[in-house]
């Protein structure tokens, strides 16, 4: 059920046995989540939880390399790493 007090939408959920909760239909469509699909939960303060999609923070953590990583083959560097390492062996 959801409770919009704010512009946020707000759920009440029930924690299950073995400390499950399901979240509601509509949010699973609107994010479209499937079963199976990995969520991260974060503690974001004293009783505060957030749930971020897996494949969502996976993107927000490529994209805050791309600094470091632009114009470069990591790959690239990573074979000549492997092949200097076994010529020296």
């Amino acid at each position: 059920m959801s409770h919009e007090t704010t512009s946020v939408p707000r759920y009440t959920v029930q924690l299950g046995a073995r400390g499950r909760i399901v979240l509601p239909a509509e949010v699973r469509r609107r994010l479209d989540l499937k079963e199976g699909d990995r969520l991260v939960l974060v503690e974001d303060g004293p009783r505060t939880l957030r749930l971020i999609g897996a494949r969502d923070l996976v993107e927000q953590l490529r994209g805050s390399l791309r600094p470091w990583t632009e114009g470069r083959s990591l790959v690239d560097e990573l074979s000549a790493e492997r092949r200097r390492a076994a010529s020296g062996e």
